[in-house]
C-alpha cells in the first residue's frame, strides 16, 4: 500500500470530511456539522487522520487523546476502497499517535448494528467490553 498517505487533517479539508463520512460512514452523529469539526480540530489537530489515495480521500479516523484515556471514533473508508487494508492502516497510525501521546489503551465507539464494523475492530485485535453500557445525553 505505498500509494497510500495518512497523516493529519487540514482546516482546508474538513469541509470535504463531512461529505466523505455523508458518503462512507454509517450512520451520522449530531456532531457532524462544520462547528463541530472545526473545535476538533482546534483543540487537537493531529487527531483526525484522513488516508488517501492519489490525493483522493479514502478513509478516516479520529484519534482522539485526552491525557488520559485513547478514543476512536469516525473510522470510515470509501465503500469503493474496502477491503484493502485501509481500515487497518489507519488504526495503526491513530495507535502510533496514542503510544507518542503515552497513551495505554484504546477504546472505539462502534455501533452495535454495525456488523461489519465488528468484523474489522476484530480483525485489528480490538473486542468488546459488554461489562460497559454506553450513556449518552446530547448537550446544548
Amino acid at each position: 500500500m505505498t500509494d497510500l498517505h495518512i497523516g493529519p487533517a487540514s482546516a482546508t479539508d474538513l469541509g470535504a470530511v463531512l461529505d466523505f463520512w455523508k458518503a462512507a460512514a454509517e450512520g451520522t452523529s449530531i456532531s457532524d456539522d462544520l462547528a463541530g469539526v472545526e473545535r476538533l480540530h482546534d483543540r487537537d489537530p493531529g487527531a483526525l487522520l484522513l488516508a488517501r489515495r492519489d490525493g483522493e480521500l479514502v478513509g478516516t479516523v479520529i484519534a482522539g487523546f485526552d491525557g488520559w484515556r485513547c478514543h476512536l471514533y469516525r473510522l470510515a473508508v470509501h465503500p469503493g476502497h474496502r477491503r484493502q487494508g485501509i481500515g487497518a492502516a489507519l488504526l495503526a497510525a491513530a495507535e502510533e499517535r496514542f503510544v507518542a501521546l503515552g497513551g495505554r489503551r484504546g477504546d472505539a465507539m462502534v455501533l452495535d448494528r454495525n456488523e461489519r464494523a465488528h468484523r474489522v475492530w476484530d480483525a485489528v485485535g480490538y473486542r468488546p467490553q459488554e461489562q460497559w453500557t454506553r450513556w449518552v445525553k446530547p448537550l446544548g
